[in-house]
């Protein structure tokens, strides 16, 4: 009986990606320098998003995915935001919505008209303002639309409710800064990772936490 090892054998372990043709390549875009430990950039079926390096507030670029190749400097950017821009998402049910969130302490939502944008934007939908210090993260509920969850350097996570405004909930369990946020797929739970090295699940509806972990 012949010896065989005890892993399993990728049959992927002899490919390699293929660096894209320069030509399908978005070239020349000034990336945020800010050290915040953040994605900076949000795909969807229509546009990339991608904050950008601006002085005197901040900025993100919106760009249709067919549209590669080098990005002008002056190319327009959504600029409505009076300090760093810490995080984008895209709306999952409405593919022109984007919600934005900035050291300026609020949490912004954005309509991308059709074809990308024409001329800076600085109006935004809406300006959600509750949080006390910058704010971090923002996340959309995967299966409601129009509910936006922000986490922010006071500890906290608020619910929106975007079809009034407001804040419906807030989910003060933190002790210290939320670095991550992510739903199950239903939305059913919701788990955080914390500066204060702990993991913890949570029932968004009621903010009960159901798990602590070290």
């Amino acid at each position: 009986m012949s010896w065989r090892p005890q892993y399993r054998s990728s049959k992927f372990r002899n490919v390699y990606g293929k660096v894209a043709n320069r030509e399908h390549c978005f070239d020349g875009i000034p990336i945020t320098k800010n050290v915040h430990d953040n994605h900076f950039c949000a795909v969807n079926a229509k546009f990339l998003a991608i904050v950008t390096e601006s002085a005197g507030g901040g900025s993100f670029l919106v760009i249709p995915l067919e549209q590669t190749g080098r990005i002008e400097p002056n190319y327009p950017k959504v600029c409505g935001h009076q300090g760093n821009v810490l995080d984008i998402k895209w709306n999952p049910f409405i593919e022109n919505i984007i919600a934005s969130c900035s050291e300026d302490t609020s949490v912004r939502i954005w309509e991308i008209p059709e074809g990308g944008l024409k001329r800076n934007m600085t109006e935004a939908v809406l300006e959600l303002y509750g949080h006390s210090r910058r704010v971090g993260l923002v996340e959309w509920h995967p299966t409601t639309n129009n509910i936006l969850f922000s986490a922010g350097y006071d500890y906290k996570v608020l619910i929106w409710n975007l079809d009034i405004g407001e804040p419906v909930k807030m989910i003060d369990c933190h002790t210290d800064v939320i670095l991550c946020m992510s739903f199950n797929t239903d939305g059913s739970l919701l788990s955080t990772t914390c500066k204060d090295k702990k993991l913890r699940v949570i029932e968004p509806r009621s903010g009960k936490v159901l798990q602590v972990k070290s």
